[in-house]
C-alpha cells in the first residue's frame, strides 16, 4: 500500500510545482513575442522572415511542453508504482556486489530513459529542426552520435558512479570529501583531454587555412597574450545550418574553433570580434571563476548527500525495499534540485554580467563595436533567435543576455 510520507510529498510538490513553473513561464513568454520587427534589426530581418523567427519559436515552445507533460506523468507514475523497486529488483537478481549492480540500475535508467526520449529526439532533429532549414544531419549521423554517447556515458559515467559508491562504501563519515576531491581532479583532467579525445570522436577539426581570417586572428591573439594550440574549423554544418564559435581545453591543449557555417556567413572582422569576446572570458577571469564556483557548488551538493545516504523514509518514498548507496545517489538528485535550481538562477544571472564584459571587452580591443553588434544581429536572425524573451524567462533560464540589450551595451 502506497504510503505518503514526508520525503514522497516533498518530491511530488517539487516535481509538480516545477512543471507548473514551466508552463507559467512559457506562456508568458510566448505572450512577450512582439510582432513589431525591433528597430535594431531591420535590415537584417525580413517581414517573412521574423515572422518565421515567432513561428519557431512557438514550435519549438509547444513541443518542449509536450515533453515536459510527458517526462511528469511518467516520473511521477514511475515513483508512485514502485517502478524503481522493480529495476533494482531486476539488478539485484543477478546476484553481483553492489557497485555492478549500481552500474546496472543506473544503466537500466540511463537506457530506458534515453529510449522514451527517442522519440521527441528525432521528431525534434527530422520535423522542426527540418521545417525551419536548420537539420543537416542524415540518420547515419543521428544513430552514430547515439551510440558513441551511449559508450561514452557508460565508460565516463560507469567509472565515476562506481568510484562515488566505493567511497561512500568505504571510507565513513568523510566520505563526501574524497569524492568531492576526486570528481574535482577527475573533473580538471577531463578539460584538458576533452579537446583533443572526446570532441573529435563527434567532428572534424581541421586547421584553418593561411590566410587573413587566419593572420587577423592570430594577430589578436598575440596582441593580448592568448597562447593557444591553434585555430581550426568545425564541420558543424554536418548537423547544422547555425553558426558559433568557441574556446576548448587548457594550456596546450587550448584550441579556438569555428564553425564553417560561421566562415561563410561572417567578414573577417565580425569573426575577430566574437573570437575576442571569447578571449575576453579568459582575460577578465571569468573562466577560474566559472571552475571554482562549480567546483564549490560540487562540494555544497556532496556534503548535503551524505547525510541522506541509506535514508530509510526516502526509500520508502520510493517503495524500494532494500537500501542501497547507488539508490540513495539516484533519489537524492530529487531532493536537492530545489537547490540546484536557486544555483542555477545565481549561475546565470552571473553569466549574464560576465556576457556583458565580454562584450565590452571584444568592443573596446578591436575596435569593432559596429562589426560586433552586426555579428549578434546576424547570429540571432540565422538561428531564428527570440527577440523579445519575457524577463522571468531571461531571469530563470538565460545564461547570456538577450541579444536587444547586448547591442544596446556593446553601441553605448
Amino acid at each position: 500500500m502506497l504510503t505518503f510520507n514526508g520525503y514522497l510529498i516533498f518530491i511530488l510538490a517539487v516535481l509538480i510545482g516545477s512543471y507548473i513553473l514551466e508552463l507559467i513561464t512559457e506562456r508568458l513568454n510566448i505572450k512577450s513575442l512582439s510582432p513589431a520587427l525591433p528597430s535594431e534589426f531591420e535590415g537584417f530581418y525580413d517581414a517573412e522572415k521574423y515572422a518565421k523567427s515567432q513561428r519557431y519559436t512557438r514550435e519549438q515552445t509547444g513541443f518542449g511542453l509536450i515533453t515536459s507533460s510527458f517526462d511528469i506523468v511518467l516520473i511521477v507514475a514511475f515513483i508512485l508504482l514502485g517502478g524503481f523497486n522493480w529495476l533494482d529488483q531486476i539488478a539485484r537478481n543477478i546476484g553481483w556486489s553492489e557497485i555492478p549492480t549500481g552500474l546496472i540500475f543506473a544503466g537500466i535508467i540511463i537506457i530506458g530513459t534515453q529510449i522514451l526520449h527517442l522519440p521527441f529526439s528525432i521528431y525534434h532533429t527530422f520535423v522542426i529542426e527540418e521545417k525551419y532549414g536548420f537539420n543537416k544531419t542524415t540518420p547515419k549521423t543521428f544513430v552514430l552520435d547515439l551510440l558513441k554517447e551511449l559508450l561514452l556515458t557508460i565508460i565516463i559515467g560507469g567509472v565515476v558512479f562506481a568510484g562515488v559508491i566505493w567511497f561512500f562504501s568505504q571510507t565513513g563519515d568523510l566520505a563526501w570529501l574524497y569524492v568531492w576531491g576526486a570528481i574535482t581532479a577527475f573533473q580538471i583532467f577531463m578539460m584538458f583531454i576533452a579537446p583533443v579525445v572526446i570532441m573529435p570522436l563527434f567532428n572534424k577539426f581541421t586547421p584553418l587555412e593561411d590566410g587573413e581570417l587566419k593572420d587577423s586572428i592570430e594577430e589578436y591573439a598575440n596582441k593580448h597574450n592568448f597562447k593557444m594550440k591553434g585555430v581550426f574549423t568545425m564541420d558543424g554544418s554536418k548537423r547544422s545550418s547555425k553558426s558559433n564559435a568557441f574556446f576548448a581545453g587548457f594550456g596546450k591543449t587550448r584550441r579556438i574553433a569555428l564553425y564553417d557555417t560561421l566562415i561563410e556567413k561572417h567578414t573577417i572582422k565580425e569573426i575577430v570580434t566574437v573570437l575576442a569576446h571569447e578571449i575576453g572570458h579568459y582575460k577578465l577571469g571569468h573562466i577560474p571563476k566559472r571552475i571554482v564556483i562549480a567546483i564549490i557548488s560540487t562540494g555544497l551538493m556532496l556534503f548535503i548527500l551524505s547525510f541522506f545516504i541509506n535514508n530509510q523514509e526516502l526509500f520508502d518514498a520510493f517503495r524500494m525495499q532494500e537500501l542501497s548507496i547507488y539508490a540513495s545517489l539516484i533519489f537524492f538528485s530529487f531532493l536537492y534540485s530545489p537547490i540546484s535550481m536557486i544555483i542555477g538562477i545565481a549561475l546565470n544571472k552571473s553569466s549574464r554580467s560576465d556576457e556583458f564584459q565580454a562584450d565590452k571587452f571584444a568592443a573596446d580591443t578591436t575596435g569593432y563595436a559596429d562589426d560586433f553588434a552586426i555579428a549578434m544581429k546576424k547570429l540571432s536572425v540565422d538561428s531564428l533567435s527570440n527577440l523579445t524573451p519575457h524577463p522571468m524567462k531571461v531571469f530563470l533560464e538565460y545564461d547570456h543576455p538577450p541579444v536587444l540589450a547586448r547591442i544596446k551595451e556593446v553601441s553605448k
